[in-house]
């Protein structure tokens, strides 16, 4: 599908749903795997087990991983 909206539009119209996400932050909820996945990931970090790489680096990962 093609969109003919001009370009303008087209980059105003993701702004404009996500302010309106934004407004309704507070009653989003946010699924328990979700926030289990955030825990595991504390804890890993906290006892040294992880650690976070410079995002170019990790960019570069990403595409390795998918070619």
């Amino acid at each position: 599908m093609v969109c003919k909206l001009p370009r303008r539009e087209k980059i105003l119209a993701p702004e404009a749903i996500w302010d309106d996400v934004c407004r309704e932050e507070a009653s989003l909820e946010v699924p328990q795997w979700h926030k289990d996945i955030l825990e595991e990931r504390e804890r890993l970090f906290t006892e040294g087990k992880t650690r976070f790489i410079d995002w170019e680096d990790a960019k570069k990962q990403i595409k390795q991983a998918v070619q």
